[in-house]
């Protein structure tokens, strides 16, 4: 009996490229993720490279399943526009296309947090919830995705917005946390002040929180007062190759035909 293939999805951040398929039936890996460090040159032609191999590693599992690859950057129409986090030569890159060509596989490339939102809004914390939602990775950076009405309002970028003359993200970031040995009572304060600014703003229906430290939600969600529920993502370091793989087999939420 044939073995049934899966979509892939690839996470690129920083520190570590992680790839894995992605049963999508059931919102989950269908195998254990591969792992390897991000170049410390993480340039176009280093980091597809690695890129690659994870997709041959797992050939036998996708076959020529389409391949989703998140990027810590705002990208439009499969082009890289900004870079956190990796070589400023992704800059102005046609990304899809250098990667469907390497690969040889219809390929999607989205923002790492739009794709972890949307795992988290198919199959984790924001499953089924409708109105405006915000997912808030906290980790290196304040990593964003809004949602309305289950469509992708993509590269929000809320994470660099400006509070009291800082950039949100270098005052509240995971990172920041560990850096200067907050509290969790110091850095929530920090965290209340950028989400009260966020709601202000946008006055979201869930808020849901991301990224390594949401394994820890305990310790700080309790001492924010939002007005929206806030909650903890569920689908924790897997979000991003999830969503990643759903939308390489979905594409985005089509437009609304335009008026006459």
């Amino acid at each position: 009996m044939p073995t049934a293939h899966h979509p892939l999805g690839i996470d690129i951040g920083g520190s570590g490229i992680k790839g894995a398929p992605v049963n999508l039936d059931k919102g989950q890996l269908a195998k254990d993720r591969l792992r390897r460090d991000t170049p410390k040159l993480s340039s176009p032609a280093a980091v597809v490279d690695i890129v690659a191999q994870i997709a041959a590693h797992f050939a036998g599992d996708t076959g020529d399943s389409p391949i989703g690859v998140t990027l810590p950057a705002v990208v439009t129409n499969g082009v890289v526009r900004t870079a956190a986090n990796i070589d400023p030569a992704w800059i102005g890159t046609d990304a899809r296309k250098l990667l469907s060509d390497r690969l040889g596989r219809p390929v999607t490339v989205v923002n790492d947090a739009d794709a972890a939102g949307l795992g988290e809004l198919h199959f984790g914390a924001a499953r089924g919830a409708n109105g405006l939602v915000l997912m808030s990775t906290l980790g290196t950076g304040i990593g964003s995705a809004l949602f309305y009405d289950g469509t992708l309002v993509p590269n929000s970028e809320l994470g660099h917005l400006e509070i009291d003359g800082h950039e949100a993200e270098h005052r509240a970031a995971s990172i920041v946390r560990e850096d200067k040995n907050l509290s969790w009572q110091e850095w929530a304060d920090r965290l209340q002040r950028y989400y009260s600014h966020v709601e202000d703003l946008l006055w979201p229906d869930l808020i849901v929180v991301g990224g390594g430290v949401s394994k820890k939600a305990d310790k700080f969600l309790p001492l924010l007062d939002v007005r929206a529920p806030i909650v903890a993502a569920q689908l924790q370091n897997s979000a991003g190759i999830i969503g990643a793989a759903w939308l390489a087999c979905n594409g985005p939420s089509p437009a609304p035909p335009a008026k006459a």
